[in-house]
């Protein structure tokens, strides 16, 4: 693919508005062409494209002999690019297509689903175009692939297993460029306990318009039809979990863990008749059942238990030889990270069902497991889960190239790169790719791990995390135009960052373990001072904490003391503001503000009335010191949520945060109550008491510090027939942000909006302060919702964003 000049191997990209590609694939001779998408015309090898959105171009090639082979290029138009992070969540299964060479898939708990890209060695995300009503459906379960079609993929998505049938099924025929859905009547959990166990989804080779799903809630179903339409495999079991079912196992079912066909073939026409099935023990128990394996020998018409040689544990993997020799992992939780015992077992269920025990751990669990091979030459890659540490006599990956007679420690006190980077803990998936042997992947919490030498007597390891980011982002605050750094990213689990270079995963942050960042402020005239409220976590229990810089976060210590409510009340609604240098205003979560004017050796209650709080709903004030008068600092109250009706509003302080009056503009300006992560308040860091709110339905604008305001017409959520107390269904503005102006523009700044004007969701820019609204993002680029936004003060055009937990992407 020609992009800018220059010539890459791969098969997606991203090209500016209004410019243009040239695809030209291999062979570069012989054979004949034909292409679809993306304006592709004629039978020329070579294809020149100007796509006004993003498509997907497929490329078929006939060779002399009649056989057929495609390519797909996916290419997104516009200018958003991740901030590089790498990893940062939790990787919960890989996916490689038997015949296919490199062509790979990740799914990950809670953002989205990643395809590699050989040519560029990096990942690319399959789900950006997923709007902001599909948050939900980050959450990926279970991806299954065509093994007779390298273009084909599915994807089962939820976010948490319930009662009710809230899991989708995505079908895609161009490996992930686009997708079209189909409601499925049972629910999902990709972010419960068990998210690595599988895969449940499971396409039949020889007839693979059949489909098998293993549910948490609802047993095993079928589809005949490619996905379109599902019955429950009443023949193994009709139990359905209750909701009071559910909440008895606290919520973390694990139902029908997977499916296996037993045969080699593949695209015979006829459907595979024997198959394996792998029930956990909750189900077991529930549905009455006497096995945690069942047969079947007439494609699912009828079952039968298996006697197996380890009861009431979970069945994470099932692994079928070429052989027909089926290899399973017993492990006595479900994970992730399950602390066992666990064994392994070889099976041979056509020859008196003999199992052989391969290999047993009582102090650890197994995860992953991948064979490649038969007999007692096969491969098999066993990964060691629960273990943290790396040292010697440490397991992490366990390999055997004698069918499991033999193993040796491949990744434990091998050489790694990035060194500081563990790679223990969650090894819950592992995958030899079946193309190369010598090519090993497995899954932590915090990414995937390669090496390319598995042979070797001390494989070394990479951090194959280029281009996915998974981390959840809880707040991005950039600094007025000129500091020395640009943006101070908080996200869930891996703290608080500092960026200096968008290209270049962050080095600067106050504390390099797992923790929460959820707020961060600077001095706006004097950005060196960073100050951040965060959360440790993991050995400290979850404890709220605090730091500040004073060198633009290249040295960081805590704050002597804590403002009541910090230590304790840690979640992300939890936020500060920092009108000047060693002066910060601090809201914990569900407690009242307080403040320091001596960098945290004492800090004050604020006069901010205490906030109720509502079903559990976090509730904070949001706090914004205004950038021209440090004396002023505003705090919002959103209201709680949509069902408190307790009307939202500002409160404005003259004193530096020391003390707050009521804006009786706000109140007369009736703002709807909403939750803290669907509404905000912004500053225009060029004007004194120029604010602007958005309460979730609409937007708001004073320029007298809140004395009165101005309600925005544009902005209307989408309710879809939701009742008033559930709120919209999509907000109809949930954050506004402002950044540099547009050179010669009538307003001092540019205003950003995320929420729906005319029915349509985006990302909207106004540059006459709101009199009009252009869209600033695209449908290739919703990232399943925008839940955090901020606007660059140095460069006009650019904003930061959070998707749902696919890292901080930005445009330019």
């Amino acid at each position: 693919m020609n992009v800018g000049g220059s010539w890459t191997q791969t098969a997606s990209a991203t090209i500016k508005t209004g410019s243009s590609a040239i695809l030209g694939p291999q062979p570069v001779s012989g054979g004949t062409w034909s292409w679809s998408g993306c304006g592709t015309v004629g039978a020329s090898r070579e294809q020149t494209i100007q796509p006004a959105a993003a498509c997907t171009a497929t490329a078929t090639y006939t060779n002399a002999c009649g056989a057929k082979t495609q390519q797909a290029f996916s290419i997104k138009v516009g200018t958003w690019a991740s901030a590089k992070f790498g990893g940062g969540g939790y990787v919960t299964g890989l996916v490689f297509h038997p015949t296919t060479r490199d062509l790979l898939y990740a799914r990950t708990d809670v953002g989205g689903a990643y395809r590699w890209d050989a040519g560029t060695s990096s990942w690319i995300p399959i789900n950006d175009g997923f709007t902001a009503a599909e948050g939900f459906h980050h959450g990926v379960e279970s991806i299954a692939l065509d093994p007779t079609n390298d273009q084909r993929v599915y994807m089962v998505t939820g976010m948490s297993a319930s009662a009710d049938a809230t899991a989708r099924l995505y079908i895609s025929a161009n490996r992930g460029g686009t997708w079209t859905f189909v409601n499925l009547p049972f629910s999902a959990g990709g972010n419960n306990n068990g998210r690595a166990i599988g895969e449940r989804l499971s396409v039949d080779p020889n007839n693979p318009s059949i489909l098998f799903y293993g549910s948490r809630t609802a047993g095993l179903w079928k589809s005949a039809d490619s996905g379109r339409t599902w019955a429950q495999v009443s023949s193994l079991s009709s139990t359905k979990l209750t909701a009071d079912q559910i909440n008895n196992l606290g919520g973390q079912v694990m139902g029908v863990e997977h499916l296996v066909f037993d045969t080699s073939t593949k695209g015979s026409g006829s459907p595979t008749w024997i198959l394996w099935a792998a029930i956990a023990p909750d189900y077991v128990n529930a549905a009455g059942l006497s096995s945690n394996l069942y047969k079947s020998v007439n494609g699912g018409a009828t079952w039968t238990p298996v006697a197996t040689p380890v009861s009431g544990f979970h069945i994470p993997h099932i692994v079928r030889a070429a052989d027909g020799a089926l290899y399973l992992l017993f492990t006595k939780g479900a994970g992730p990270g399950d602390a066992g015992p666990a064994r392994l077992y070889k099976f041979d269920g056509s020859n008196g069902n003999t199992w052989t025990l391969l290999n047993s751990n009582d102090g650890a669990g197994y995860g992953g497991l991948s064979v490649q091979g038969t007999g007692s030459t096969a491969r098999i890659a066993l990964g060691v889960s629960g273990t943290w540490g790396n040292y010697s006599g440490q397991q992490i990956i366990q390999l055997s190239d004698d069918g499991g007679r033999n193993w040796r420690e491949i990744a434990a006190t091998m050489p790694h790169t990035p060194a500081d980077d563990g790679f223990s803990g969650w090894i819950d998936d592992v995958e030899i790719d079946p193309s190369n042997r010598d090519r090993v992947l497995h899954v932590t919490g915090g990414g995937i791990w390669e090496t390319r030498n598995a042979s070797s007597s001390t494989p070394s390891w990479n951090f194959s995390v280029n281009g996915l980011e998974e981390t959840c982002t809880l707040a991005l605050t950039p600094p007025p135009a000129g500091a020395s750094y640009t943006l101070v990213n908080s996200s869930g689990d891996v703290g608080t960052w500092v960026h200096t270079d968008l290209g270049t995963k962050p080095t600067l942050s106050p504390y390099k373990q797992w923790s929460n960042g959820n707020s961060a402020d600077m001095a706006w005239s004097d950005p060196n001072y960073i100050a951040t409220a965060n959360v440790t976590s993991m050995s400290t229990g979850h404890v709220g904490t605090g730091y500040w810089s004073g060198d633009g976060g290249r040295s960081w210590s805590s704050f002597a003391r804590l403002p009541a409510g910090a230590a304790a009340n840690i979640n992300h609604a939890s936020n500060l503001a920092v009108p000047a240098r060693n002066r910060v205003v601090w809201a914990p979560a569900d407690s009242v503000p307080s403040y320091t004017t001596d960098n945290g050796a004492t800090w004050t209650a604020t006069n901010l009335p205490a906030l109720t709080v509502v079903g559990g709903v976090p509730r904070s004030y949001r706090m914004v010191a205004d950038r021209k008068n440090p004396n002023k600092v505003y705090a919002y109250d959103s209201g709680g949520a949509w069902w408190t009706y307790t009307q939202a509003k500002v409160y404005v302080s003259t004193d530096g945060g020391r003390t707050f009056a009521l804006s009786q503009g706000s109140v007369s300006a009736n703002m709807r109550f909403a939750p803290w992560g669907a509404s905000s308040m912004a500053v225009n860091p060029n004007a004194e008491g120029d604010l602007w709110v958005a309460d979730g339905l609409a937007v708001y604008h004073s320029v007298n510090s809140g004395a009165s305001w101005t309600k925005l017409t544009n902005f209307a959520p989408i309710w879809n027939g939701r009742q008033d107390w559930l709120g919209p269904e999509v907000a109809g503005a949930s954050i506004v942000a402002l950044g540099k102006a547009k050179p010669g523009a009538s307003y001092s700044a540019a205003v950003y909006v995320v929420g729906v004007i005319n029915g349509v969701w985006g990302g909207w820019r106004s540059d006459d302060a709101g009199a009009t609204w252009v869209r600033h993002n695209d449908d290739a680029h919703q990232y399943a919702g925008l839940g955090v936004m901020a606007a660059d003060q140095g460069l006009y055009g650019r904003v930061y964003a959070g998707g749902s937990c696919r890292g901080v992407v930005y445009s330019n």
